[in-house]
């Protein structure tokens, strides 16, 4: 192998990549601790990027439509505000409507439980008295209360300064998470101003840094990354919305308590896909059971059938077309993700997964492609394999091109074929 330039920048690239492999296989443990400390550092700006991808779906709306688009000046602040105004606002909308009945709730739960339990002592005084044996069971049951009051009394003093402790670490966490989220919002907001800008600078980067057709390949991943995760957000809180006000409509009619509370739980938890809406099922059947256990009955029948409904017609033609990801991939997505990050991991796996799919899914189209066009009879290589058939002259055309030229050539000016023919008929 010769010593060139090419060769010993190889040489080089090699040595270096075997060095950091050694050095992150012997300090793995620093190398995360490291790489956990990078990522706390830029946190706030990655929680500003999350801030700012979510207000750019209804901003980029809000744009499409506005009458400003000749004011370009003040076309992006306004609708930057708009936005901002109106994620606020549906957030307002649901405190303002879920806190007063919440309230209500509390209130309403405060009076049915102590209804509820006694109703199951009474119950219970029932069953005991049809099975004299298990009263007789628990009466020979003895507990040592000295012990357990002293095992209280001991957890309580070596609890206090813990008790402390976790009390200070909770206001430290409080104190830095709204530092982080208004440094987040302000990025948020300067990103959003510049989006273009930024969006052109980025390209450029790429392109000077990678060569072109990894530059170009690594543009398109991004497009697409960007488009599968808007849609899928969209189409995600449309489904909520409409699954929400489903709900709310159906045990409003049917009557049924705390409609409005579990309407509004549901369409939150239905963000989560698939197991988002069996949380505010959960929740909902137990504040209704607190009223009436046969109400409560008939709400697990009215989930059934309105969440078979949302996920047979609804959630198919909302979210599943907009991220191109079948139906049994979805739950693998839900499933790693909640796996791997939790709740985030939920919303997030699904669009990744979808941007994967559709990468792989292009790379085995083309891959396939060249296969068949390479071993089949109507590829280019048959296409040339035909004209070397046919063969040629001097001049690289084809016999049926000579033949072609010497009849032309033999016609005289504004005769044409059909003529000659006759003419030699005649002869």
């Amino acid at each position: 192998m010769e010593l060139n330039r090419d060769n010993m920048k190889k040489i080089r690239g090699l040595i270096v990549f075997a060095v950091v492999v050694v050095v992150l296989g012997l300090h793995w443990e620093k190398v995360l601790i490291l790489a956990g400390a990078c990522v706390s550092m830029i946190s706030p700006f990655l929680l500003g990027g999350a801030i700012a991808f979510v207000l750019n779906v209804p901003m980029r709306a809000i744009e499409n439509h506005t009458p400003l688009k000749k004011m370009r000046k003040i076309r992006r602040p306004v609708c930057l505000v708009l936005s901002i105004a109106l994620v606020a606002g549906v957030l307002a909308v649901v405190i303002f409507v879920v806190g007063p009945e919440l309230v209500n709730t509390a209130v309403s739960l405060q009076k049915n439980i102590p209804i509820f339990f006694e109703n199951v002592q009474t119950q219970a005084a029932e069953l005991f008295a049809r099975n004299p044996g298990i009263l007789m069971y628990i009466e020979e049951m003895e507990v040592d209360w000295d012990k357990v009051g002293k095992d209280i009394m001991g957890f309580l003093s070596s609890g206090a300064g813990s008790v402390v402790a976790s009390t200070f670490n909770a206001a430290v966490s409080i104190i830095s998470g709204v530092t982080n989220f208004c440094i987040g919002f302000v990025f948020a907001v300067y990103v959003l101003l510049q989006k273009e800008t930024l969006g052109r600078q980025m390209k450029r980067f790429v392109r000077a840094y990678l060569p072109d057709h990894l530059g170009d390949r690594a543009i398109k991943v991004a497009a697409l990354t960007e488009k599968t995760f808007s849609n899928f957000l969209a189409g995600q809180c449309m489904e909520a919305v409409i699954l929400g006000t489903m709900f709310f409509v159906t045990l409003t009619v049917m009557k049924i308590p705390y409609a409005l509370l579990i309407g509004v739980l549901i369409a939150f938890t239905a963000l989560i896909p698939i197991f988002g809406a069996f949380v505010g099922c959960a929740v909902g059947t137990f504040l209704i059971l607190m009223v009436s256990p046969v109400q409560a009955l008939v709400f697990l029948v009215v989930f059934q059938v309105l969440q078979q409904l949302e996920g047979n017609l609804i959630y198919p033609h909302v979210v599943g077309g907009s991220v191109g990801l079948p139906s049994i991939w979805v739950l693998v997505a839900v499933t790693i993700g909640g796996s791997v990050m939790g709740v985030l991991g939920m919303l997030v796996f699904i669009p990744l997964c979808s941007v994967i799919y559709a990468l792989l899914r292009e790379d085995v189209n083309m891959r396939i492609g060249r296969k068949e066009g390479g071993s089949g009879t109507k590829g280019p290589a048959a296409e040339i394999k035909s004209d070397h058939r046919q063969g040629t002259g001097k001049d690289g055309s084809s016999d049926s091109e000579r033949q072609e030229t010497e009849t032309r050539q033999s016609r005289k000016p504004g005769q044409t074929k059909k003529t000659g023919q006759t003419k030699r008929r005649r002869k």
